[in-house]
């Protein structure tokens, strides 16, 4: 084989692995470019020239207690660099290892040609109930802290921020109690609040995010139900002191926003991109990120479900991935294991008492010979999680979190990245298990990884 022929294919190798690299798995671990977990919940978005910048909470010790807020870059939302820390502790102030720092949130001041970081600061048992403040002059750092101070002398827990088309810049929060939520104007500096403009009275929300889109502004929330999941709202207004619309889903209600609570929310073209976090309080350097397109093609804001997609940044438009489906009780079911009926699962029927005894096998899986993203649609009617081992052609098996949906008559689906070698495959699961694992609908097998 002549040698340039050797080095067109190689070239068209690293072509395809790049093209089926660049997705987005909601819910997957993901790594950055140097193989480890991610570490940046509660976070935000920052743009800076084509890069991304993502700021958030390092976990990774398992802990709410403050560890590090992170810094990773990114040229296309999928492959992400991590840099140096941003804000890291410091003994004897609002940000030391004992206290809490959340949601960090970053916006560039063009009159000081600065960055700015605010962030929700507080003591350990959330009874401070502060804002904090600190600057640098890159967009990573590190930020050098200001100040935790109670905004207008009220509260405030979880917060974001928001940047107005003018470079007026507003603070958005949870106060009194949780019970009311504020918006308050910046100041020219970005270092304080100078005037509450509206007060949604009531309203219970918290991780709040805005959109402007068209001249009409859009508030995404969650309600305030501790580290669970609960149906995320928004409201619409055409005034940030305005008035605002009640509330609406952005997803079904049943699904409590596909186990997730929002952190940010970021504009895409005509559409936009719902960025929130699938806590997991037991373990929180292990919660999940989940990313959905955000579609107004329904004239208001709905999250578009999507196992595996994709973001076109240059044209500001998403492609959701399509896969074959293989239905559960289609498969070979053995042990302890039942066909069921349900008007939730695809086809009306599923199979149930899988783990302590109950296993299946989907046989005729066709596979590319290359690492796979699998979906497992299930329903777990527990309040905790629960977990399937999954076992390619007889090969060693690998265990999968089946969070709670919320019901039994709930359906959710998680991944999976599965090696398939080339035709035909079998996948077992839930074999060997001495706990139950949920109830399997289907599972969706994608091409591209």
């Amino acid at each position: 084989m002549p040698s340039n022929w050797t080095s067109l294919v190689a070239s068209l190798c690293l072509l395809l692995a790049a093209a089926q690299a660049a997705v987005i798995v909601p819910g997957a671990t993901w790594t950055d470019t140097s193989g480890n977990v991610i570490q940046a919940h509660g976070g935000g978005i920052l743009k800076v020239g084509s890069t991304y910048y993502w700021h958030g909470e390092d976990k990774a010790h398992n802990s709410g207690l403050f560890r590090a807020v992170s810094c990773y870059s990114s040229a296309d939302l999928v492959s992400w660099t991590r840099q140096t820390d941003s804000l890291k502790p410091i003994s004897g102030t609002m940000i030391s290892t004992s206290n809490i720092v959340e949601r960090p949130k970053v916006l560039f001041n063009t009159k000081n040609s600065e960055y700015v970081m605010w962030f929700h600061s507080d003591s350990s048992n959330y009874g401070s109930a502060m804002v904090g403040v600190a600057t640098s002059k890159t967009p990573c750092g590190p930020y050098t802290y200001k100040a935790s101070w109670k905004p207008l002398g009220a509260e405030s827990r979880d917060m974001g921020i928001f940047k107005d088309d003018d470079g007026t810049a507003y603070l958005l929060y949870a106060s009194d109690n949780n019970q009311n939520f504020k918006i308050s104007r910046l100041d020219a500096d970005y270092y304080n609040v100078t005037t509450q403009v509206n007060v949604l009275s009531g309203s219970t929300l918290e991780s709040p995010g805005i959109i402007k889109r068209n001249g009409v502004y859009y508030l995404f929330a969650s309600h305030t139900t501790g580290w669970d999941p609960n149906p995320n709202k928004y409201f619409r207004a055409t005034s940030l002191s305005g008035t605002w619309s009640s509330q609406a889903d952005i997803a079904p209600s049943a699904t409590r926003t596909y186990f997730s609570q929002n952190a940010f929310d970021l504009p895409l073209g005509s559409d936009g991109i719902y960025m929130g976090d699938r806590w997991r309080p037991s373990l929180l350097g292990s919660s999940r990120y989940v990313w959905y397109p955000l579609s107004w093609s329904s004239g208001n804001p709905q999250i578009v479900h999507a196992d595996v997609w994709n973001v076109n940044l240059a044209a500001g438009t998403y492609t959701v991935t399509t896969g074959t489906t293989y239905e559960a009780e289609s498969g070979t079911i053995s042990g302890s294991a039942v066909s069921m009926s349900s008007s939730s699962f695809s086809g009306g029927k599923g199979v149930g008492f899988l783990g302590n005894g109950g296993s299946l096998t989907i046989n005729n899986i066709q596979g590319n010979g290359l690492g796979q993203w699998i979906a497992l649609y299930y329903a777990n009617g527990d309040s905790t999680w629960r977990n399937t081992t999954v076992s390619v052609n007889g090969g060693e098996s690998v265990l999968v979190d089946q969070p709670n949906t919320g019901g039994g008559s709930v359906v959710l689906s998680v991944p999976v990245k599965l090696n398939l070698r080339s035709g035909s495959n079998s996948i077992t699961f839930s074999a060997g298990q001495s706990n139950y694992a949920a109830d399997l609908d289907k599972i969706v097998v994608y091409t591209g990884n």
